[in-house]
């Protein structure tokens, strides 16, 4: 038997422009412009600091939402808002201690030019940038990289960990020391502590050096979000927080058990990869007040906008014949198991499991944006947060209010006193860098580790 956890609960904060709800925008205490308005973030990144949180993240998209723009002028998701490496830089000038943790696909960047503003921004927040590597499967941004096609799942993926292993690399092309800066002597630095990656491989060919010194994390802390088991291998090879959908708490003991003794095979510890899946949660004084908040931003979502959300979900599979209160017919089930994505697979499950018409299917789903939603009284959401950590089934949560600023408001406010009262969750940071507060070694250099 697993001995009680002594360790403290991780805690993220997803920062959707106005909310992770999808009709988040509708919500009068919503920040309508946030897509355009730096203010807000600031403001967002501050609340989570003056928690406690270890992160806050951001997603990303190299394109506009496609679709019928009929449908998407009620949905403004992705078609307007701040690059966020460039995002991140902003805030790390308004706070002090959060981790700092942006998307950046390996599909259409290059390692150099990720490399570079990994390295800035851990040099600009004096330790707290993250990386959440992924691969790019939307079409709509192939076409906007030369491409009319998003390159094959296994290839994606192929592309990503060699990416990955050059980033390191050239985040290793001067030593920690290399830097004498004397005046006296006219020496800036020693020249046997830089190192050319001279990198030759399928997909990139690098010579390096980074004109960047090695960051203060060494490597930003690396993130995955996928949930293939082409993903989950690469996770545990590499990531240091995985962010993923889980619904139940057996399945999140399951992936926690197999992704720890994946890490182990690749000769890591278990407790240096994090699993913080994605939590929405809708606060309230009272259960009737939280069943209140959430029915209110159920009842604006516009059912073209859930059938476009539901139809991305289950791989593009057309909605349209599918009527409200129909529940999943045999056609679209096929279609969406033929696409053999897994993500499309586990919303066909829970779909048919759960018996539910095609209007309470996007509602569910459009609702968190697939994540796990728990509502109720700070003392209920930190009682189901509790089960899950305490289980082992997570070392942490990715929390992703509904509507912002109110949600995240709302959260801090009434739950994180409730967890620091349990003693789950810290009271101060442990350290200033994004490592030292999640508990993660800082990764020597590649040219030390070889050294005799």
């Amino acid at each position: 038997m697993n001995a009680p956890r002594t360790d403290k609960m991780k805690l993220g904060a997803f920062f959707h422009p106005t909310g992770n709800h999808v009709a988040s925008w509708l919500h009068p205490q919503s920040q309508i412009d946030a897509g355009t308005n730096f203010r807000h973030y600031a403001q967002l990144a501050q609340t989570a600091e003056r928690a406690k949180f270890d992160l806050v993240f951001l997603a990303d998209s190299a394109a506009t939402r496609a679709g019928k723009l009929d449908t998407l002028r009620h949905w403004p998701q992705y078609m307007v808002f701040f690059d966020p490496l460039t995002l991140l830089a902003g805030l790390a000038a308004v706070t002090s201690h959060i981790g700092l943790v942006a998307t950046a696909t390996t599909s259409y960047n290059e390692p150099y030019n990720i490399a570079r503003r990994l390295a800035a921004l851990d040099h600009m927040s004096g330790g707290r940038a993250g990386w959440n590597v992924v691969t790019s499967s939307n079409i709509s941004e192939a076409y906007n990289f030369n491409r009319d096609a998003p390159l094959p799942h296994g290839e994606r993926y192929e592309r990503a960990m060699e990416f990955t292993d050059v980033v390191k690399g050239l985040l290793d092309s001067w030593d920690d020391d290399a830097f004498i800066r004397d005046r006296d002597s006219a020496i800036y630095f020693d020249p046997d502590k830089l190192h050319a990656l001279n990198h030759c491989g399928k997909h990139f060919q690098v010579r390096g050096p980074l004109n960047a010194a090695r960051p203060p994390q060494g490597y930003p802390v690396f993130a995955q979000a996928g949930v293939s088991d082409t993903a989950q291998d690469m996770a545990a090879r590499q990531a240091e927080i995985v962010f993923t959908p889980l619904h139940t708490l057996e399945g999140a003991q399951a992936l926690y058990r197999d992704l720890k003794a994946r890490a182990v095979a690749y000769g890591r510890e278990p407790d240096h990869i994090k699993l913080m899946p994605g939590l929405n949660p809708v606060v309230g004084r009272t259960e009737a007040e939280a069943e209140e908040k959430h029915q209110y931003l159920q009842s604006l979502i516009h059912p073209d906008v859930g059938r476009a959300l539901l139809s991305t979900a289950i791989g593009e599979v057309d909605l349209s014949a599918c009527k409200e209160n129909e529940t999943l017919p045999p056609p679209i089930r096929a279609a969406a198991l033929a696409t053999g994505k897994t993500d499309a697979r586990h919303v066909v499950d829970m779909w048919e499991r759960d018996g539910l018409t095609l209007r309470q299917m996007y509602q569910r789903f459009a609702g968190a944006r697939g994540q796990r939603t728990v509502k109720g009284t700070p003392a209920r959401i930190a009682d189901e947060m509790e089960t899950w950590f305490r289980g082992r089934g997570v070392d942490g949560f990715l929390v992703q209010p509904p509507v912002l600023p109110a949600g995240l408001d709302d959260f801090v406010e009434l739950v994180v006193p409730e967890l620091q009262k349990r003693g789950l969750f810290r009271e101060d940071y442990e350290g200033t860098t994004l490592r030292e507060n999640l508990g993660l070694p800082r990764p020597a250099s590649q040219y030390q580790r070889s050294s005799p």
